[in-house]
């Protein structure tokens, strides 16, 4: 899978900006997504942050929930609930059977995160947080309850010969559409 991705303010196709030049009305999907969703599924973007200066942002059903402009993301694991909406350990814990959630990292969410936090994580559907380390840039969408593994998961590791930028790896950007019941 390609993980290299055009920051979010420069992703219009050159095709489709001549389109919209030429006055032409361009399909607007939810979360700015290139694709709308089928029927009984939620469109989502999740785009990690980049290095220690850009905020990550999470999109959910076209609403952002959290991002740089509305000042709600913070260095580390950055967790947006989708439900009838301390501590992390405790907040997972907490997190009731059949709520997505969505997460992206920012900056370094590993150094905090303990075996217990990372069985949680694992719980929720995730492949990659029993691997993730200093540094390292994860999106990931899952829910309580899941059966099986999460297909909405991406993961860079910090490696200083591959890394984007000084000390970290590229952004990471997840869109998609999750059903409305995952199992």
């Amino acid at each position: 899978m390609d993980t290299a991705r055009v920051p979010p303010w420069g992703q219009r196709h050159g095709s489709q900006l001549r389109s919209s030049l030429a006055g032409e009305q361009l399909p607007r999907h939810k979360c700015r997504n290139q694709q709308s969703c089928p029927e009984n599924h939620f469109a989502f973007k999740i785009i990690s942050g980049a290095a220690n200066v850009v905020g990550p942002s999470i999109c959910f059903d076209d609403m952002v929930l959290m991002s740089s402009v509305k000042n709600n993301v913070g260095r580390g694991l950055n967790i947006a609930l989708v439900n009838d909406i301390n501590k992390l350990y405790t907040f997972l814990q907490e997190i009731k059977h059949g709520t997505i959630v969505l997460m992206a990292s920012y900056d370094d969410a590993a150094t905090k995160m303990n075996d217990k936090v990372r069985a949680y994580l694992t719980e929720l559907g995730s492949s990659h947080a029993n691997n993730l380390g200093f540094r390292d840039n994860w999106v990931f969408l899952g829910a309580k309850g899941l059966k099986k593994k999460s297909p909405f998961e991406q993961h860079i590791k910090n490696d200083k010969d591959t890394n984007k930028y000084d000390g970290w790896p590229e952004l990471l950007e997840m869109e998609g559409c999750a059903p409305r019941k995952m199992d």
